[in-house]
């Protein structure tokens, strides 16, 4: 397993890290995705372990706190070898202050955490959403004051935008708070927004980048197929619309080159899939989930091995969409390209 720092962080994380949300199996969305309990997760972990993957990544609103839970069980024994990240701000109840980033519900979510892990730190606590009513200073300060009392290691955040990243980490500048160092992202070969925006950010300010959804919200897995129907056991049946957009045709695209190139390489597509993400700029780990140790061990063999360059660059271009406003002229125009270097201003264009 290759290990990279984590942005301009001094933590080293693994290249492939465990998404556990496949832990706890409760709800409509998260009971569709698996339903792993604390013994097959213990094997899970030790699939990963034997692996090098030491990063397990979690949220509060996994199956309302279960998927913590059962990670807490899971690693019960060996905390010491691995890092565990996990996410708060998303709604988890009704009430006034079971959302947001408030002082009061960031320490309140970190306790809880803390509790259901059955740990004394968590070594990445990222904000699940951008609270819009909490100004960012009193979002800083409180995560100042458990990284000062030695609950959380470090900071980072999750699907925010380009000006509420870069407004962060102005007002932690302006503090002399710890500034972010992750941001934990939606990116896969069906859905690059990412690189427009938030990889140049990224680039700019030491953040790394941490993928959610690599395979497509389950649609690069190489059970989707063009002219074939949706497997009956596969969980877009009853989650698609919680998932990303894609339009049919730029799927069935993509899917076309990734199958080309799987028969030239011997590999299934999800390797193929992941290996392009672990080659981007500012990706510092790609989450893995595992409904069992089947998916699991096909998923690990995303490493180990590099795609060609004419192969990425197939992949680049099946996978590559126009630019929005203002990043086209960027990606078209001689006059606008030659201002930036291209992976700050174009980074998925076909080569």
């Amino acid at each position: 397993m290759e290990y990279r720092r984590l942005g301009a962080s001094g933590l080293m994380v693994p290249a492939l890290s465990f998404g556990a949300g496949t832990f706890g199996g409760r709800g409509p969305l998260f009971g569709a995705w698996g339903t792993t309990d604390a013994q097959e997760a213990r094997r899970l972990v030790d699939i990963c372990l034997d692996a090098g993957i030491t990063m397990f990544d979690t949220a509060d609103v996994y199956s309302a706190g279960a998927s913590e839970e059962v990670l807490g069980k899971a690693l019960k024994g060996r905390r010491d070898r691995v890092i565990v990240s996990t996410k708060t701000s998303l709604p988890t109840g009704d009430g006034p202050g079971d959302a947001g980033s408030s002082r009061s519900r960031l320490i309140r979510a970190c306790e809880d955490a803390l509790r259901r892990l059955g740990t004394d730190h968590i070594d990445l606590f990222q904000l699940h959403a951008f609270d819009a009513g909490t100004p960012v200073e009193e979002v800083l300060a409180t995560l100042d004051l458990l990284v000062q009392a030695g609950k959380v290691r470090y900071t980072g955040v999750s699907n925010f935008s380009g000006w509420q990243v870069m407004k962060s980490l102005a007002a932690a500048e302006r503090q002399g708070r710890p500034r972010y160092v992750a941001h934990q992202v939606y990116y896969s070969l069906i859905g690059r927004d990412y690189e427009w925006e938030l990889m140049p950010l990224a680039l700019d300010q030491g953040l790394g980048a941490i993928i959610w959804s690599p395979l497509g919200w389950g649609r690069l897995t190489g059970k989707v197929r063009r002219g074939s129907p949706l497997p009956s056991g596969s969980r877009l049946h009853s989650t698609a619309d919680y998932g990303p957009p894609v339009s049919d045709e730029h799927l069935y695209g993509v899917v076309d080159a990734l199958g080309e190139i799987g028969e030239e390489t011997g590999r299934a597509v999800p390797q193929i899939a992941l290996n392009w993400l672990l080659r981007r700029p500012t990706v510092s780990s790609v989450l893995i989930g595992a409904r069992d140790e089947r998916q699991l061990r096909q998923n690990l063999g995303a490493v180990g091995w590099s795609l060609t360059a004419e192969q990425v660059a197939r992949l680049d271009a099946a996978s590559h969409r126009p630019a929005p406003y203002p990043y086209f002229p960027y990606e078209r125009q001689e006059g606008f390209a030659r201002l930036n270097p291209p992976v700050f201003t174009a980074p998925g264009r076909p080569a």
